[in-house]
């Protein structure tokens, strides 16, 4: 098994991929049995940092790093409510906060029929899979994902005692679900289909024919839908895009949380909305409740903050948007200067996927570009991408250091 790594974006850890262990020590769970060394990428950064030179990063993914202005004021007086001082446990999380959540929705447009009473309260996105995956899942059952996809579900579901069976996310003048794949990985211990709303990296939103389809095969199957839409509020063309949390034909989960929308990760709060046929609707939130009610993992502060944070959410997107889409268009004015290299089609999200010769592996470029141009890339390798021939660079990466990045790379490249 190959040894891979990514950066995490909440807590800018690098994280290494499963491998088999040559010595097993028998006092530590299976599902722990993970390759803790690092791989030939993390160890060239790990050089790098350690060299004190100056590295531009092209990975950021963190958006309290990245020069964004925020209303410091408003944030710690809405961290600081006296209702904080009173503990009041809701497995739920706080109605109030809740109440936020839905009217977050409703502001967006299309979204106006939410109940508070389906919306549960996590402190991480994180958790609330973790939360979904023991409610539909025993061990050893299994949950489709799309790839390329987000490295740490994976992780996520194996600490749940859950297997990942990936289905293809297919490239043709933009991205496609693989219906054929998916429908192929269907067993009997498939118990939910998860999708990335758009995903993430290839900032692909599921269209209203694949939604269609994706209903048909849940409800034949009787499987439920797990959607993350923590990217949601950044179209790249700046139109709406309707969210599942509405979704009636299928029991679906629907996640997001403040670390994307409010770009505050630090803060952390997400939620879980559940939809679809009201008696298993109804049973799901029951046993999730429950599972909540375990844990009680929202802190009180971050709850009762949660609308005040919410409407602040506009100031901050409109900052990222331009410079999501002040550095694509730097990106494209680059790449038209040359043949060699192409940038896939997104819709929104924070990244963007160049496609490039394949000379050698991704992660061998990636280390090339870190040693020989201080330029940080994310290898398509670490988002499973079916060949190499493919880097991921982030969008919100500060606009002068984006453009001499990109630069570098197709000096590099070319």
């Amino acid at each position: 098994m190959i040894d891979v790594s990514f950066r995490d974006g909440d807590t800018g850890q690098d994280w290494k991929s499963q491998a088999p262990n040559v010595t097993v020590l028998l006092m530590f769970a299976d599902r722990t049995r993970w390759n803790l060394q690092a791989n030939q990428f993390s160890q060239a950064l790990e050089r790098r940092r350690k060299s004190g030179d100056r590295i531009l990063d092209l990975t950021a993914s963190n958006p309290t790093t990245v020069g964004m202005k925020y209303d410091e004021s408003a944030i710690l007086t809405a961290l600081s409510k006296r209702e904080s001082l009173l503990y009041e446990p809701d497995p739920k999380g706080l109605r109030s906060a809740r109440k936020a959540v839905v009217r977050y929705y409703a502001e967006r447009g299309g979204e106006t029929e939410l109940d508070p009473d389906s919306t549960i309260l996590t402190a991480s996105t994180s958790e609330a899979y973790s939360y979904l995956f023991r409610l539909l899942c025993n061990p050893g059952d299994e949950v489709l994902v799309g790839t390329p996809s987000y490295p740490l579900f994976e992780y996520l579901a194996e600490i749940q005692d859950v297997r990942l069976i990936s289905y293809e996310l297919v490239y043709d003048h933009g991205w496609q679900i693989d219906f054929h794949s998916l429908r192929q990985k269907l067993t009997s211990r498939t118990r939910a289909i998860m999708l990335v709303h758009p995903n993430n990296p290839t900032g692909s939103y599921v269209s209203d024919d694949e939604r269609t389809e994706l209903n048909a095969i849940a409800s034949e199957h009787e499987l439920a839908l797990v959607v993350d839409e923590v990217f949601l509020d950044f179209p790249l063309d700046r139109a709406r895009r309707t969210s599942f949390a509405i979704n009636t034909h299928a029991l679906t989960f629907t996640l997001s949380g403040l670390s994307k929308i409010c770009a505050l990760p630090q803060m952390k709060l997400a939620w879980l909305i559940a939809s679809g046929p009201e008696e298993l609707k109804r049973e799901a939130l029951a046993r999730v409740e429950l599972i909540a009610d375990t844990y009680l993992s929202p802190s009180a502060p971050v709850q009762h903050a949660a609308a005040d944070f919410l409407a602040m959410r506009n100031a901050v997107q409109d900052q990222l948007i331009k410079r999501l889409e002040a550095n694509l268009a730097e990106l494209d004015r680059q790449l038209s200067e040359q043949r060699i290299c192409e940038r896939l089609d997104v819709e929104g999200g924070w990244y963007a996927v160049l496609r490039v010769p394949v000379t050698r592996t991704d992660e061998q470029l990636a280390v090339e570009l870190l040693e020989q141009q201080s330029v940080v890339v994310h290898p398509g390798l670490f988002f499973d991408f079916d060949s190499d021939g493919y880097l991921v660079l982030s969008l919100i990466t500060p606009e002068a250091i984006f453009a001499e990045g990109v630069r570098r790379v197709l000096k590099s490249v070319h």
